[in-house]
């Protein structure tokens, strides 16, 4: 992974420095070339590196557009039009701009773009956007909305949770991340503690054929379909202006912070924490099927459940997990109190009170949690203002005198140490039964174990709270506490 990485990071600050100059030879190759120095004797075998840090993951994904050359597949459940969402959106545009073929396909729950943006996106010889399942936002009046919540009421609420971002079919990043601020350090209210895979080799055709199935699914609608009812696709004028205006923001200086530039200036310094050596051998890709289930029902399970569930079962000595939202599916504590009553450690680091973003998931967990360390599970809960992000986040210096609420969302677990899952799925009844979920199962120890080790140090009394001892709620705002006590008067565990 060292020297694909480092073509990665020396590139983008090619763009900075001159200083440079002598790496120019890494600035040329191709992504092919790349990804061909990188396999070296491991060609016909997967590999994968794991994102600890949202700048890197971001940096990543910017460098593996800039070097697409045939497609992009993008695949996200939220795509936001802040910053990152903006700058996104004009490195794909750029792209097609290229002749690289363009499909992006988003959940239709929490889109915010404008209807023209997305129109004339698309309209572009080389883009194509879907949306999935479109029963909230994308053509959807507050009438038709409600409709289907009281008589659709499952479909509306079964969301297309994946997240793959794959260039040229050759590499792919999958994770917890979603395209805004919030995912990459960036935003400045809320920050997410969140890890990404970056998979090259065999597996990411399972990410392109789970792509391609998806985008073929009738839950996937092209934009145009759905918006030209009501709204005509712009005219070209008002398309290239549309178009300049993105990437008149992506040049604009004050778009970038001094802070960013500097942090691509200095990457060299840190190449050695950056440059990790990949992790080669048996990875593989989880998924389940557009609509995720048959269940006419708020239940049904899946495929991405029913593997997790095996692939915990098999622990002989401990399981640790990381997980946003901690609201157990049916049988879920009887199934870990088997676990602990044959002598298995169950460690679960998740939000606090003080630390969450989703006080809903948070009602349903509350109502849960003395039955969860009843049954001898050792749960961590996150504090807002952790000590770890000033290692997590690159430009803590610059942020520490407002320093945003740092947040969980990665979704991981490790097993004996020898196995890792990262991906999507959240540890609650909507992840097993309603959204559509994805992830990688690693079977080797050295990087099993260094993600073990990092979720432990999440657990460490300066980053979170040990929720038999401690009393995490106390340090929550007095606000938090009354609108959490008033999500636990509604019914909604199995939506949660």
């Amino acid at each position: 992974m060292t020297k694909l990485l480092y073509i990665i990071f020396v590139t983008i600050m090619l763009g900075c420095s001159d200083s440079w100059a002598d790496e120019k030879e890494y600035f040329r190759m191709t992504l092919n070339e790349a990804i061909h120095e990188v396999s070296g004797d491991n060609h016909g075998k997967s590999g994968a590196y794991i994102f600890e840090k949202g700048e890197e993951a971001l940096l990543a994904r910017g460098w593996l557009t800039d070097h697409a050359t045939e497609t992009i597949d993008v695949q996200y459940f939220i795509w936001s039009t802040d910053n990152i969402g903006i700058l996104a959106a004009e490195a794909l545009l750029r792209a097609a701009g290229r002749g690289v073929k363009v499909r992006v396909l988003v959940d239709d729950l929490l889109i915010d773009a404008p209807d023209k943006i997305m129109l004339s996106l698309n309209a572009h010889p080389n883009i194509d956007i879907r949306i999935y399942n479109p029963k909230h936002s994308v053509g959807i009046s507050i009438l038709e909305r409600f409709w289907h919540l009281l008589f659709n009421f499952r479909s509306a609420n079964q969301r297309m949770h994946d997240k793959t971002f794959t260039v040229d079919n050759r590499v792919s990043i999958t994770g917890g991340r979603n395209m805004a601020d919030e995912y990459f350090d960036y935003n400045q209210i809320y920050n997410f503690r969140d890890r990404d895979t970056l998979l090259i080799g065999p597996v990411v055709d399972n990410v392109k054929k789970n792509f391609s199935t998806f985008w073929t699914s009738n839950l996937a609608i092209p934009v145009e379909t759905i918006l030209n009812k009501e709204v005509v696709t712009p005219l070209e004028s008002e398309r290239e202006k549309i178009y300049k205006d993105l990437h008149d923001y992506a040049s604009n200086s004050k778009n970038f912070e001094t802070a960013v530039r500097s942090a691509l200036h200095d990457l060299h310094k840190k190449f050695s924490l950056l440059a990790k050596a990949m992790t080669w051998g048996d990875v593989r890709f989880i998924h389940d099927v557009p609509g995720k289930n048959a269940s006419t029902s708020l239940t049904g399970g899946s495929e991405t459940f029913d593997q997790l569930v095996r692939t915990v079962s098999e622990a002989k000595e401990r399981i640790v997990i990381q997980s946003p939202y901690l609201i157990m599916p049916k049988d879920g504590i009887k199934f870990f109190k088997k676990l602990i009553d044959r002598g298995v450690k169950v460690q679960i680091s998740t939000n606090s009170l003080a630390s969450t973003d989703n006080l809903q998931a948070f009602s349903g967990y509350s109502k849960q949690r003395k039955k969860i360390l009843a049954a001898g599970i050792e749960v961590f809960e996150f504090k807002p203002n952790p000590k770890i992000q000033q290692e997590l986040i690159e430009r803590y210096e610059a942020l520490k005198k407002s320093i945003p609420t740092f947040a969980i969302h990665a979704k991981t677990l490790v097993i004996d140490g020898e196995v890792l899952f990262v991906g999507t799925f959240n540890l609650d009844p909507r992840s097993a039964n309603l959204n559509t979920e994805v992830g990688v199962i690693i079977k080797n120890r050295n990087i099993a174990i260094k993600v073990e080790q990092s979720i432990l140090k999440d657990m460490l009394p300066e980053n979170s709270w040990n929720t038999a001892k401690d009393k995490p709620d106390s340090h929550a705002s007095f606000t938090k506490k009354i609108k959490m006590y008033f999500w636990r008067l509604w019914p909604l565990d199995r939506i949660l």
